[in-house]
């Protein structure tokens, strides 16, 4: 079994990037989570205008751009998250193809 090395060629603090991954998943869940109770608030808004009689009179136009209002909001929620979810799992690729070259050069230097 072969002991992990510190390599002083790296120019990245593995610890750091290993709290940046952390940071970015848990900001994730934040930002789909406010976006969520953003949208559970326009969606009780928007029934309370409803059954208040506010929507009588409103075209067609004016009902349908209501309705995609109610949707826009959590799909930016819904973009954030998945970005950030990527950039966590694309940091950790990097870092296991990283240690794998290394693995990988360090076995070729052996032969």
């Amino acid at each position: 079994m072969e002991k992990p090395v510190n390599f002083l060629g790296t120019y990245f603090s593995k610890d750091a990037v290993l709290r940046l991954i952390s940071v970015a998943k848990i900001l994730s869940w934040v930002v789909v989570g406010v976006y969520a109770l953003e949208w559970l608030a326009q969606a009780l808004a928007m029934v309370s205008q409803v059954s208040a009689g506010s929507w009588t009179g409103m075209g067609f136009t004016d009902v349908a751009q209501s309705i995609l209002y109610l949707f826009e909001q959590p799909l930016r929620g819904v973009v954030y998250f998945i970005v950030l979810q990527a950039v966590a799992q694309g940091l950790l690729m990097f870092m296991d193809m990283e240690d794998n070259t290394r693995r990988a050069a360090r076995k070729l230097e052996k032969e």
